[in-house]
């Protein structure tokens, strides 16, 4: 169930994304963030894998919103 969430989470953060709503997007962030964190805490994907996923969101977001992203 937690897996599936977390699935479907970044599923919706994703399509955000491709569509290139910004603000949806932005309002997404928080929940997907978290979601994720709390998926390495219970051991369903690993803390470095949590990481990927959230710098990689992260940067696709900034790369939409015109900010450039650290090097």
């Amino acid at each position: 169930m937690r897996r599936s969430r977390m699935r479907l989470t970044i599923r919706t953060m994703r399509k955000a994304l491709e569509k290139k709503d910004v603000q949806a997007a932005t309002a997404l962030i928080p929940a997907t963030f978290s979601i994720v964190d709390r998926a390495a805490k219970w051991g369903i994907i690993q803390d470095n894998t949590a990481a990927r996923y959230k710098a990689r969101i992260h940067k696709r977001l900034k790369a939409l919103s015109g900010t450039p992203a650290a090097a």
